[in-house]
């Protein structure tokens, strides 16, 4: 979940529109691997999911990216209820931070090599509000960040309100050196309605798609783990951040709180050759 330039962003909107209308999702056969439907009300699974928590110091204050949430794992932050997935980010103070939030991860609990990963989710709304659905390696075998990999399956920052993105990070493509790679899709009730934000990932590409279309590719050149590190175990990562270096760019609104990320279901496939 790292910032992106504003000019990056642009050009990928401008990219991604005759894109998206001529891709869908492709017809392979995968097989349901992992799944949470969020059927049971209170606390999320947590034989599936663990929990990020604190302000990220001493490693990473501010989680990396001078983000103003502290992470708990509070039932006012996060819960389940009526089917649903809640992660709410308050505005009220804990630690040194004036916000708090929730980050769920499945770590340990569901680690993937290849496949599709779906979530189904309605996104929170005003400036200064930066949910997401990410996935990281979970050993970190060619080193720390952005060595081993990050895929965002999906980013909105509220200033951008009709607005969805999707990237990837490696060495060589990543954005503190201005080479991130990356797509968006204008999609302008996200925040009111539920989509489905994808992934399908093999050894050849990553293909990103809301409600089966594709709006972005990122292709195995086939040189080093610089430039493909997405041969390993990633697992998968829920949150609402507020501000942040992306999410604050517009400034915050402290009228709108609290906001949600609501998740209907969260649902791993992969095809039978390449399960791990």
């Amino acid at each position: 979940m790292k910032f992106l330039p504003e000019t990056y962003i642009i050009l990928a909107v401008l990219y991604s529109f005759d894109f998206v209308k001529a891709q869908q999702s492709s017809d392979q056969t995968y097989q349901l691997v992992w799944s949470d439907e969020f059927s049971e009300k209170g606390k999320p699974d947590g034989t599936k999911w663990v929990y990020d928590l604190g302000d990220g110091c001493p490693t990473v204050c501010q989680w990396g990216n001078q983000e103003l949430q502290y992470y708990t794992s509070d039932s006012s932050n996060v819960y389940v209820r009526n089917g649903y997935l809640f992660i709410t980010a308050r505005k009220e103070n804990k630690g040194s931070r004036e916000f708090t939030s929730a980050r769920l991860k499945t770590k340990g609990k569901g680690d993937w090599t290849y496949g599709k990963i779906e979530v189904r989710a309605k996104l929170p709304t005003g400036r200064g509000t930066w949910p997401a659905i990410w996935m990281l390696p979970t050993q970190s075998v060619y080193g720390g960040w952005p060595k081993s990999g990050e895929i965002d399956i999906m980013e909105h920052v509220g200033y951008e309100p009709d607005s969805i993105f999707g990237t990837v990070h490696t060495t060589s493509y990543n954005h503190i050196i201005g080479t991130q790679k990356g797509g968006a899709l204008y999609a302008g009730d996200c925040e009111k309605s539920f989509h489905v934000y994808s992934i399908e990932w093999n050894e050849n590409k990553i293909d990103f798609f809301v409600d089966d279309f594709l709006y972005f590719t990122f292709t195995n050149e086939n040189k080093t783990n610089k430039e493909w590190p997405f041969d390993q175990p990633f697992h998968l990562l829920l949150n609402v951040a507020a501000g942040g270096n992306w999410g604050e760019k517009k400034g915050v609104d402290m009228n709108i709180w609290p906001q949600q990320m609501v998740v209907d279901y969260v649902r791993v496939y992969q095809l039978p050759s390449s399960k791990m």
